[in-house]
């Protein structure tokens, strides 16, 4: 099995709202992959150390990531881009929330963008890493490429999830995600998720609203219009190294979804 792969993450996406933007993309990719509407985050339901799970397929309490603010790992395991890296595979990283940076350890990412939500509104900011995203693709064509989209959690916290604004959010993001994966060649598989869900205005708690994430994976090893089971964020980077053909970390704890 070798395939390369984009994998995009959209921050704070409840599974909820992908009904209620109604956007037409979002159809064609539960019906050309498999997909669940039910995949679990890790607690606590926070963006970094979600995204430290889902990059090393260990719960927070193993990478110590409690927070939104970064600590080197006491007793450090290599991340999905390390493993990439050690197979010979390229990866670029393409982000709008600074805290990010750290998900990956330097000398394993052949391109990283950031582009500053804070400075340039999150709504902006995702469509420029888009873009960049895409032109690397199209031009050094990566084994690896992660993109995230930051609008959807600061809709969130501003006007609270399920809002009108939130919801409205959300549809802009499934736009910039329909562009990315029309826009690159037919050979990547696809993978869409989220970090975590959210409630009010906020999110972290171990309630069903937080921690349920959609999961979307069109992939030529999926078969096309079938259900993702018990499906976790641990998942993610394990399913990634299966599709390119590399080994996972001994030490990560979750299985690849194929």
């Amino acid at each position: 099995m070798s395939e390369k792969v984009l994998l995009i993450l959209s921050d704070g996406m409840r599974p909820e709202s992908l009904d209620a933007c109604a956007h037409p993309f979002i159809a064609k990719m539960k019906a050309a992959g498999a997909y669940t509407p039910c995949a679990q985050t890790v607690m606590p339901s926070v963006t970094l150390p979600c995204h430290m799970s889902l990059f090393h397929s260990v719960p927070p309490d193993r990478h110590g990531i409690l927070t939104n603010t970064y600590t080197p790992q006491v007793r450090p395991i290599n991340g999905l881009c390390e493993q990439l890296r050690l197979a010979g595979k390229t990866c670029g990283l393409f982000y709008n929330w600074g805290e990010l940076r750290d998900l990956a350890k330097p000398g394993s990412v052949a391109r990283g963008c950031f582009i500053s939500g804070r400075i340039y509104t999150y709504e902006k900011a995702n469509e420029i890493v888009t873009a960049e995203a895409v032109r690397f693709v199209n031009a050094a064509a990566p084994h690896f490429v992660f993109l995230y989209l930051g609008h959807t959690d600061e809709a969130g916290h501003a006007y609270g999830w399920m809002s009108d604004e939130y919801i409205k959010a959300v549809y802009s993001s499934w736009d910039l995600i329909e562009k990315a994966v029309t826009s690159i060649p037919d050979g990547y598989a696809v993978i869409i998720t989220s970090d975590h869900g959210g409630h009010d205005r906020s999110h972290g708690l171990n309630i069903p609203e937080d921690m349920t994430i959609p999961l979307f994976i069109k992939s030529k090893s999926v078969t096309a219009g079938s259900e993702l089971k018990d499906a976790s964020i641990l998942d993610i980077a394990p399913t990634v190294t299966k599709l390119l053909g590399a080994a996972p970390a001994e030490e990560w704890e979750d299985k690849p979804l194929l």
